[in-house]
């Protein structure tokens, strides 16, 4: 059975026509939310950033969100095969200890063992991330505001249930109580300028901050900062004041109107990703009509596991957070389910290598 299916927009689709696909065309990557379903993109980011990528040179944006922002800061890192074979093995292994009486760790423990795992992978190597000769990373972020502007055991929940209210009636009503605040890699020799965002920022409240050593590692934690499993980040150097939380609850998927001339000419955006569907926010997961695709992913690829393929991972399904109750203290059987399904996942590579040297249209879906 094949694990990989290739889905492209109307204008990819016309690109890989005519002149199939190489990697001086790709300009931007995104990298989604969603814990741990990324683990099984790890051996595709094996491929496309420490072999595919690097027969080019032009500049490549890094756009992600949560889970997916710290791959994409990983793929910035000197020798990114090994970096991501860390990170695989890293993420696999994480456990936190339970309180007398508790089913999951306090959100105190869990942001104390994160920001302790980032600091020991990340130590001493912030400026290969920041400094990359052609990556530019995008961190994103949801900065709270107003009730959402200071964790607390009441407002907290009374503002995410004004935001999942705001949210329903329409996406951009949401910004009342979070915007988006994307962290990017500075210019080269510009004096900490930001590198331009590759998207456009009409559909959503926006800010953009530059990334430096002082606030690489707080705003990687507040991307990945699931509310209520961990805590907010507040404060980030450089940044306005406030709480900061998981990029993915403003940008799960990361469905953006991405500008190829921001990208230095490249056309395409390639995205490894864990389904096809590229949901809007983490709110929008219930909301099955923002699934569907719309111009703005016109110009992109996603490559995504087949669905009946991995119906035969282990329990029929990617890994994912309900996992860790599922095996509870049984850490050894979450790991070999994890590592399993990690290893099966290079298939997904392998097909993707295979269909480069020969690219049909015939194995191409839309998307």
């Amino acid at each position: 059975m094949k694990a990989l299916h290739i889905h492209a927009g109307p204008r990819a689709r016309r690109h890989l026509a005519r002149h199939g696909l190489q990697p001086h065309d790709v300009g931007v990557i995104p990298a989604a939310a969603g814990g741990p379903k990324g683990l099984i993109l790890g051996p595709l980011d094996r491929f496309i950033f420490g072999e595919w990528l690097a027969r080019s040179n032009q500049p490549v944006h890094l756009v992600g969100a949560s889970i997916g922002a710290w791959r994409m800061a990983t793929a910035c890192l000197t020798s990114p095969v090994a970096a991501f074979e860390r990170l695989e093995h890293d993420y696999i292994h994480q456990d936190y200890t339970l309180e007398p009486g508790q089913t999951r760790p306090s959100a105190r423990h869990v942001s104390e063992r994160f920001g302790e795992n980032l600091q020991a992978f990340y130590g001493g190597r912030v400026g290969e991330v920041l400094y990359h000769p052609r990556l530019r990373l995008h961190i994103v972020t949801s900065r709270g505001r107003h009730l959402l502007g200071r964790e607390h055991r009441i407002r907290t929940p009374l503002g995410y249930l004004g935001a999942f209210l705001s949210n329903a009636v329409h996406r951009k009503a949401m910004g009342a109580w979070l915007e988006r605040v994307v962290f990017s890699s500075p210019l080269p020799l510009s004096g900490g300028v930001c590198t331009p965002l590759p998207f456009a920022t009409h559909d959503y409240r926006t800010r953009q901050i530059a990334l430096s050593a002082a606030n690489f590692n707080p705003s990687l934690q507040a991307s990945c900062s699931i509310p209520f499993l961990l805590q907010s980040v507040r404060d980030i150097p450089g940044a306005p004041t406030g709480a900061y939380w998981d990029g993915g609850i403003t940008d799960y998927h990361l469905h953006l109107q991405y500008n190829a001339p921001a990208t230095g000419g490249a056309p395409l955006v390639l995205y490894p990703h864990f389904q096809k569907a590229v949901v809007p926010g983490w709110l929008d997961k219930g909301l099955r009509w923002r699934h569907r695709a719309t111009p703005f992913l016109d110009h992109t690829i996603v490559l995504a596991p087949n669905p009946e393929w991995v119906r035969r991972l282990p329990n029929g399904k990617l890994p994912d957070r309900t996992d860790f109750t599922r095996y509870g203290a049984d850490l050894a059987s979450r790991v070999k389910a994890w590592r399993t399904a990690t290893a099966a996942s290079r298939q997904l590579a392998d097909e993707f290598s295979s269909w480069l040297e020969r690219p049909s249209l015939d194995d191409v879906l839309p998307l």
